[in-house]
């Protein structure tokens, strides 16, 4: 199973790929999609949108999580990160694909075990997880894997009944 992680935000998402493999789990691909903050509202919408379907097309997800983050400093960053959180929405859907949504304490509980974790621990946690110099990775990316894993913890149980479940259908039809 393959799940795309995302971390919205209007000026820089994060994104990352990761696979299940057999029980490890295994990076895959990891980055930042920077939009320039001088473009129109519209035009930035559109660079974002292209950028996600390239990343897509490129990495065929089987699910995506996208961080949801609900708080905010002042109201126009809220809806900027409302903004570009449907937009990841958007692509998921068109790309038919299964999207799961999880809060900033429900990822940092399932990466750290604590859901106050500072940026430092996620960003560890994940390193050590993916086997990876985290170092070398924004902080939007590291979220947006933090969030992929988040799935893949609260997906595996769901997913193994739903396999057996299709299997079965698959045999008698």
């Amino acid at each position: 199973m393959r799940i795309l992680g995302i971390d919205p935000g209007l000026n820089a998402t994060g994104y990352g790929v990761v696979e299940l493999d057999g029980s490890e789990v295994r990076h895959v691909a990891s980055g930042t999609i920077n939009i320039p903050s001088a473009r129109p509202l519209p035009t930035r919408l559109n660079l974002l949108f292209e950028a996600l379907r390239e990343v897509f097309d490129q990495y065929h997800p089987d699910e995506v999580a996208v961080e949801n983050t609900f708080l905010a400093k002042n109201v126009a960053v809220a809806l900027k990160l409302g903004q570009a959180k449907g937009i990841a929405l958007l692509v998921a859907e068109q790309g038919k694909l299964p999207v799961a949504e999880y809060t900033p304490t429900e990822i940092k509980t399932a990466v750290t075990g604590y859901g106050a974790a500072a940026k430092e621990q996620v960003q560890y946690m994940v390193g050590r997880l993916l086997r990876l110099d985290v170092e070398a990775t924004t902080h939007h990316a590291t979220d947006a894997l933090a969030t992929a894993i988040c799935h893949l913890h609260t997906a595996l149980p769901r997913h193994a009944t739903t396999s057996m479940a299709a299997t079965r259908r698959i045999a008698h039809a």
